[in-house]
């Protein structure tokens, strides 16, 4: 099965491939500026950092999550574009986690501690299986009984995980499972729910085990979220489709939906599904949030290039990219670190890191007594000058948000 990656590129194109073929770049930074008012909100007057985390010695990259000790994790192709391999990125680092035995592995999710989960084959299965990558050891965690697949799909601080499993070797019945403690269970069986189980997809989870994802509906695909072995339909912004992707330890939901005739990102909170809006083009999509309701995705701009955003208190922010027309945002830490893809200048594309540098006016500019000072979020300012990037010491929270309001929470 081929490694699934969602973007929103140039066009009316939703979801496709960022697996182009791009030379090996080291870790580099360069500043990004917001771009045009996006359709709903206008856009933010802030200054980020890109930086390129480079690759497994492959062509292309993509980072897909990070935790709140900065560590990445993602898929990268190996040399000569022959294989993908999920990675963990850590302090310039990036490291091959391997796989199960065959040829593909993916990193979805890591948590605090270290854990990482996603999928891989194996030497005796073609179709991936989930596994839990942990102190160097990648753990297959099977399938739903009598499953062909499984992918998990994101993992809590305490150590569950979710995702999807067959439970038939031609991977039609697909159904949502949580994993804890080895032992894998559908979060709704056909026999308790008929209709409703068949067909989903768990995204995420938050450390009090609330699951978001999505699951067929009356018409078409809903988001839902399942707490205590009750599964709530979020409903959609007005179209027939919707897609939940993360949940954060305050119950707030982020995804995207279709509306009348576009497709939008959206942030649900207590029975109240409210539109993002765009970056100016049609389309946009949310894939993570902090505790502090900081959401990131992907949208399309004024010219329907996919770029990648942040979105907080009501305003939509472009990220930007590495110079090249495309870029994507997966997650999000509680520091403000944001992580996904960008194209280059040249039309590669590679796994990219990005902090907020902090000017003056901001809401905690100047803790040391100096404004302006370009601040990695949720991190010392004195740095040291490594190989590839820069190296600092970690402290958690957002030195760009008020005081009092640093990110300190259970959530990664």
């Amino acid at each position: 099965m081929a490694t699934r990656m969602h973007l929103i590129a140039r066009g009316a194109r939703i979801t496709g491939s960022i697996l182009a073929a791009v030379a090996l770049w080291g870790c580099r930074e360069a500043p990004t500026e917001p771009a045009a008012a996006p359709s709903l909100h206008r856009a933010a007057v802030r200054t980020y950092t890109v930086v390129d985390l480079g690759t497994l010695g492959g062509s292309t990259s993509e980072a897909r999550a990070i935790n709140a000790r900065g560590q990445v994790v993602g898929v990268s192709s190996t040399p000569g574009d022959l294989e993908w391999h999920a990675f963990l990125w850590e302090k310039g680092v990036m490291t091959d986690l391997g796989t199960l035995g065959g040829g593909f592995s993916e990193a979805r999710g890591i948590n605090p501690r270290g854990q990482v989960v996603g999928s891989s084959n194996g030497y005796d299965f073609s179709s991936p299986h989930a596994f839990l990558w942990e102190k160097g050891v990648m753990a297959d965690l099977g399938t739903l009984g009598g499953g062909n697949s499984s992918e998990a799909k994101a993992i809590n601080p305490e150590g569950q995980v979710v995702g999807w499993s067959s439970t038939d070797e031609e991977n039609t019945d697909v159904f949502a499972f949580l994993w804890e403690k080895g032992v894998m269970t559908e979060l709704v069986t056909s026999s308790t729910s008929p209709g409703l189980a068949l067909g989903e997809v768990a995204y995420g989870i938050n450390p009090r085990g609330q699951v978001v994802g999505q699951f067929p509906g009356d018409i078409d695909r809903s988001a839902f979220l399942w707490e205590k072995g009750v599964m709530t339909d979020l409903g959609t912004l007005g179209g027939g489709f919707s897609e939940a992707h993360a949940i954060n330890p305050r119950g707030q939901v982020v995804g995207w939906s279709s509306t009348d005739l576009q497709y939008h990102a959206f942030l649900w909170e207590k029975g109240v599904m409210t539109d993002l809006g765009t970056l100016g083009g049609t389309r946009s999509e949310a894939w993570g949030i902090t505790p502090q309701g900081q959401v990131v995705g992907v949208s399309n701009t004024t010219s329907e290039d996919g770029h990648a955003f942040l979105w907080e208190t009501g305003v939509m922010t472009d990220l930007g990219t590495l110079g090249g027309d495309i870029s994507g945002a997966f997650g999000i830490n509680p520091a403000g670190q944001v992580v996904g893809y960008s194209e280059t200048a040249d039309g590669e594309t590679h796994a990219v890191l990005w902090t907020r540098k902090c000017t003056r006016g901001e809401g905690d500019h100047d803790r040391s007594g100096h404004a302006e000072r370009d601040r990695q979020p949720g991190l010392r300012h004195q740095s040291r000058e490594s190989g590839d990037g820069r190296e600092h010491d970690h402290e958690r929270g957002d030195p760009c948000l008020p005081m009092g309001d640093g990110g300190h929470d259970d959530d990664d």
